[in-house]
């Protein structure tokens, strides 16, 4: 593996995580119904950083395999959609927008997994906490919505 394919990596996916300190939770989430099951607030930087380490590993293995094209493409699709996800959700608050969102990562980071488990055992194992992690995360947006079916969307006027 390239330390140097994996600083790129490593590079894009703290890109796609600066999202969550341009739009923090903020008290509007603090008062959200949230469900029982909600993890702590401070799991989610703790998993979120792992699964940005294991991803890049995953995409340093694969980068320079012959035949990793699929492997590229959901690879970059997910971290894409992993971007967009945070401002809809909690920039612009839009619950239910966020979910199509949501559906679509993780169905890329599926395809992700499969893909590098073809060319690789250990980069298609690096997936297999992100999918575990975004599954709970899709499952907590759609419990969001449910619980909060009053909640407005942050009018862009007021932004």
């Amino acid at each position: 593996m390239s330390i140097m394919l994996f600083l790129i990596f490593l590079a894009a996916t703290f890109a796609a995580g600066t999202t969550g300190a341009m739009f923090p939770t903020g008290e509007w989430y603090k008062r959200l119904n949230k469900p029982a099951w909600t993890p702590p607030n401070w799991a989610f930087p703790i998993a979120w950083t792992s699964i940005y380490l294991l991803i890049s590993f995953a995409g340093a293995r694969v980068a320079p395999l012959d035949g990793n094209a699929y492997a590229m493409a959901f690879w970059a699709l997910q971290i894409a959609l992993n971007t967009l996800w945070t401002p809809l959700f909690f920039g612009l608050r839009r619950l239910k927008g966020s979910l199509p969102v949501m559906g679509c990562l993780w169905l890329s980071v599926l395809g992700a997994t499969v893909s590098h488990f073809q060319l690789d055992f250990w980069a298609g194992l690096a997936f297999v906490p992100y999918l575990a992690w975004v599954t709970v995360a899709a499952a907590l947006n759609l419990a969001m919505v449910r619980l909060n079916p009053n909640q407005k969307p942050l009018e862009i006027s007021k932004l």
